[in-house]
């Protein structure tokens, strides 16, 4: 037997649905995460951050140290939320790769990343061709980013069945994680009998009928359950003392008491979960017994002595198997009680028939092209994470064997993202939920939309009329919403996009930017050939001829376009396909007469004539860019009120001190005045990038404190957060300990006053690497204390010794 006998793994599976518009590859603005852009944002600052920087705090509640949980579990992120990660949140995304480097060390040459199935279909209701791109492109994915080859994968909802380990293992993943009631029964390796049900404590290696092998880890299912639903994340302690009374107390061989929840548990659904991990973790540590590991260290050191049977197409959230993502099998998740789920059947059979539509096109196509168009779907992975022109004409000059064509490019890289997009339309939680007008569902559909437009472009086909007749069975739960086709037509068919509609969202944008020749539009760049704006008082009247090309397909378009903005939200535009230079040269002229002459009929008359091919308003934008010109439009309209605000309290100010002073009633409505000037002057103050003016900040603080207001803690708390991590940037930029110490220290002080209290963790993380590696002069010392202090960590023993 090993020196140690008692092991412990907990696994954590990070992830979030692909949310990204299907055209625009960008998170749309999502108001239900307010205040933060989407719910990535949001989970991030609750759960990812957190947990890259989580506190350990002793008995007075004070910081001991802060951690990376990510370096002592075994988990892993879905591709696509590190994608987002990558792009939007880079450092959190840089302290998950750090923590596996330096998991490879703490567990002797194995981190504790695995990989995960792309885009999380479920694999036994996949084809055995969509299984094995899934397969690859996790593993690719997780090469790229993580520098190894993965040792495990995780499975979509953990739902597995012979034909995906065959897959597993055909590519060298070692070992997959499942729930034990995925466990038919086992046996002790060369034995006969078999025993029902599972020991979780030990892996088992599973004989596939290929001859190769796979090893699984099934994870205890009540402990995994408490950390979910019973409350184990209230006490980091408890949730220790939970884990250690697992083991047998009279063990014959190493046991691995280990789980497996959701990561987001460690935050998100459970507020402070990344601390009490922290702390569960860091009492482990201090067992003598007991050694934390992951599960290829674990496997290399106690190689499987049985072997089991699975349960074929089960899964760990469906206790009907894969039912919940194919049928009415009575699994919810909220929901009227006399709801049902019969729209998940039709719902599929909707998605499978144009799956094989698609796929009959993109063989029927890349056959032109390609000796293998499957082989070729599966090395797309290496181009679309993180698209860039080299990375696109190395992949076309490495696969094919001739010059290729503009036009042909343009129909290689539809095929293929056509292709993408018929897997993302079979991300699980479009059928996890409890009703087909869900945004999960809506969100696949608009994938399954983006494929048939690339099939159109492709293949001039037409995949409505059997696609939506089917859907059409799909029977929605909400009377209103009536079936999927009709859901379809009225909340996906309107998301669809073309060069000329990007094309529409550039006109508006040159209406504000001052350089706008060049722009990118998310993932299309747009060039204008020719500009002209015109303005007169608030209006304005922009003329221009644009190329707009897709990053994704190399397509490109050449249009011209007019926008007349007349304040507010009220903008017209046309655009015209068929403008040639000179006709738009005189139409410049003309349409500068009448603007300049405020002849604003002759102008619509113009419009009209020669700007057919499409028009626009304001309700065809793009959702974020929606919000970018109402936000400029009541910018100066906030700023108008309070100048306005600001005039009354001028005027007011010194009564409402003699009337307070003396208790005399004073108005209502010059308080409410009053209030709302200090906490909107505070906020601007906390949202602006600069660094904080506390004279400014402290002269809001004694208004409120005198006051005594009620102010709006949600809205200030995320604004005084961002605030603070300027600080912690600023520092990064200069290594001006002596600023920041001070800044910071005035700045928590009046936050503190008013009962702001923002996220700490990166200012927190910033101290006290400082401190422990003494990165600061000796005369800074008394302020540093200080400041550590005030953010509540125990600073002794931190100290280096004095040079």
């Amino acid at each position: 037997m090993a020196d140690c006998s008692k092991y412990i793994c907990i696994h954590g599976h990070f992830y979030q649905p692909p949310r990204e518009n299907a055209w625009l590859e960008e998170i749309e603005i999502q108001e239900s995460a307010h205040p933060f852009h989407d719910w990535n944002e949001r989970i991030t600052q609750e759960c990812y951050r957190p947990n890259s920087v989580s506190r350990i705090l002793n008995d007075e509640g004070k910081i001991v140290d802060i951690v990376n949980n990510y370096t002592f579990i075994s988990f892993n992120f879905g591709p696509t939320l590190l994608s987002w990660l990558e792009n939007h949140q880079p450092e959190v995304y840089n302290r998950i790769l750090e923590a596996d480097m330096h998991s490879i060390v703490q567990f002797e040459g194995h981190g504790s990343a695995i990989a995960q199935v792309y885009n999380h279909i479920i694999m036994p209701l996949a084809n055995r061709r969509d299984k094995e791109t899934q397969v690859i492109w996790g593993i690719e994915d997780f090469k790229k980013r993580f520098g190894r080859n993965p040792e495990g994968m995780w499975l979509a909802e953990t739902a597995v069945d012979t034909e995906t380990l065959e897959i597993l293992a055909q590519h060298k993943i070692k070992f997959t994680i499942l729930s034990p009631y995925q466990a038919r029964r086992y046996r002790k390796i060369d034995t006969e009998h078999w025993t029902d049900g599972i020991d979780s404590r030990r892996p088992y290696l599973c004989k596939l009928p290929s001859g190769r092998t796979i090893a699984i880890f099934f994870y205890h299912a009540d402990l995994s359950m408490g950390v979910a639903f019973k409350g184990y994340l209230n006490d980091g302690k408890y949730f220790a003392h939970q884990l250690l009374n697992a083991f047998d107390t009279q063990p014959s061989e190493a046991q691995l008491v280990h789980i497996a929840t959701d990561g987001e548990s460690y935050g998100h659904h459970h507020r402070n979960g990344d601390m009490a991990l922290a702390y569960c973790l860091h009492y482990l540590s201090k067992m003598p017994d007991v050694k934390i590991a992951n599960y290829g260290y674990f496997l290399q050191k106690f190689p499987p002595q049985y072997e089991v049977e699975i349960h074929e197409n089960s899964s760990w959230s469906c206790a009907h198997g894969v039912e919940r993502w194919r049928s009415d099998c009575g699994c919810k998740t909220g929901g009227e009680p006399h709801w049902n789920q019969k729209w998940r059947t039709p719902l599929r059979q909707a998605l499978d028939y144009l799956r094989d539509q698609l796929s009959a096109i993109y063989e029927n196509t890349l056959r032109n092209y390609h000796p293998d168009p499957w082989l070729l779907r599966n090395k797309y992975i290496e181009i679309f994470p993180q698209r860039s022109r080299t990375k696109t004409v190395r992949f076309l000059e490495q696969n094919f064997q001739r010059n290729l064509s503009d036009s042909e490019i343009t129909t290689i890289l539809r095929a293929l993202e056509m292709q993408r997009m018929a897997l993302y339309m079979y991300t699980s939680c479009g059928w996890f939920f409890n009703e087909i007008s869900g945004i999960e569902t809506i969100q696949i559909l608009q994938y399954a939309e983006r494929a048939i437009q690339l099939a159109e472009d492709i293949a001039q086909v037409e995949l409505y009329p059997q696609f939506l007749h089917i859907l059409g069975q799909a029977i929605s739960n909400i009377p209103s919403m009536g079936n999927g086709a009709d859901i379809y037509r009225n909340q996906v068919v309107p998301k669809r996009l073309s060069l000329t509609q990007v094309g529409m969202h550039y006109a508006v944008s040159t209406l504000f930017e001052e350089d706008a020749r060049n722009l990118t539009v998310l993932n299309y760049e747009c060039i204008a050939e020719e500009l002209t704006r015109i303005k007169a008082g608030g209006q304005f009247l922009v003329l221009g001829q644009t190329k707009v090309r897709s990053k994704v397909t190399q397509s490109q378009k050449r249009f011209s376009f007019v926008i007349l903005y007349l304040g507010n939200h009220h903008l017209i535009g046309n655009t015209s396909d068929s403008l040639t230079y000179d006709e738009y040269a005189s139409l410049v002229r003309k349409f500068r007469n009448y603007f300049d002459a405020g002849n604003l009929t002759e102008v619509l008359e113009l419009i009209k004539d020669n700007f057919a091919s499409r028009t626009f308003s304001f309700f065809n934008l793009f959702k974020d860019e929606q919000k970018k010109l109402l936000d400029r439009v009541l910018d100066i309209q906030v700023k108008n009120a309070l100048d306005f605000y600001e005039r009354i309290n001028e005027r007011t100010f010194l009564l409402l001190n003699l009337m307070r002073n003396e208790s005399l009633t004073i108005p209502e409505i010059l308080i409410t005045n009053l209030k709302t000037l200090v906490i909107q002057k505070l906020y601007d103050e906390l949202v602006a990038s600069s660094l904080p003016d506390i004279e400014k900040i402290r002269e809001l603080e004694e208004i409120i404190v005198k006051w005594k207001f009620r102010i709006p803690t949600n809205r200030l708390n995320y604004a005084a957060t961002l605030k603070i991590n300027t600080l912690v940037a600023e520092y990064h930029k200069n290594q001006n300990i002596h600023l920041i110490v001070e800044l910071a220290t005035d700045l928590l002080n009046s936050l503190k006053a008013i009962g702001i209290t923002p996220q700490l963790n990166e200012l927190q993380d910033l101290i006290f690497t400082v401190i422990k590696d003494g990165k600061f002069p000796q005369s800074e010392l008394f302020g540093v204390l200080l400041l550590a202090n005030k953010l509540g960590m125990e600073i002794k023993g931190k100290l280096p010794r004095t040079r």
